[in-house]
């Protein structure tokens, strides 16, 4: 293992892939083939050059009876969500921005590139900002995805500014995404788990 290896868990030690069998190998297979592929195919890092899972996919690793509910949740999101994909990544950046969660803002900058946001707008979501840059709708989303998870709740004028927008069953795919990045953010924030970046500069030092 190398220094780098031992900081990129955070709390938690890095699986060794060679280690594994039964139901973790196999859920270290399918997150391998779906996940990783999809943080590869968006320029972020899931993965060390040895196999180890990095990131939120660490820890999904650890448990393998809860993690298989957890995948198919996230499977339903991206298949059967009605938001458009610039707006689930305004919302995913909102959420991490308010959690202060490294992790998940730098794989999701990487995300929202991909589909589209400007550079402007995806630094200031990051910093917990409400950017220019969003469209109507983009703003909408980010301003009830904001006040959802500040203040566990959303007024009525706001409430009724986004249904009459986004109308009642994006809302419901909506509060979906919100609770399951507040999920994603509480496992990465629990375990302290650091980006790449962060980690090659607890080695340098």
């Amino acid at each position: 293992m190398t220094d780098t290896d031992s900081t990129l868990g955070g709390r938690l030690p890095l699986i060794d892939p060679a280690t594994l069998s039964g139901d973790q190998k196999d859920l270290y297979q399918t997150m391998r083939s779906t996940l990783i592929t999809w943080a590869d195919s968006n320029g972020f890092r899931g993965m060390t050059d040895d196999g180890k899972l990095i990131g939120p996919f660490n820890p999904y690793l650890y448990s393998t009876g809860i993690t298989p509910g957890f995948l198919a949740w996230m499977q339903a999101d991206s298949k059967h969500t009605s938001l458009d994909k610039q707006t689930h990544e305004v919302v995913i950046l909102t959420v991490g921005a308010i959690w202060r969660t490294p992790y998940e803002m730098y794989a999701h900058s990487a995300v929202a590139r991909t589909v589209g946001l400007s550079e402007a707008a995806i630094a200031g979501l990051c910093r917990g900002e409400t950017p220019a840059e969003l469209t109507p709708g983009q703003l909408l989303a980010h301003r009830f995805a904001s006040q959802l998870t500040r203040e566990y709740r959303v007024d009525d004028e706001l409430y009724r500014e986004a249904e009459k927008h986004f109308g009642s069953a994006t809302l419901v795919d909506l509060v979906y995404l919100v609770g399951l990045y507040l999920l994603t953010c509480a496992l990465l924030n629990a375990f302290q788990i650091p980006t790449p970046d962060e980690a090659r500069a607890v080695e340098g030092n």
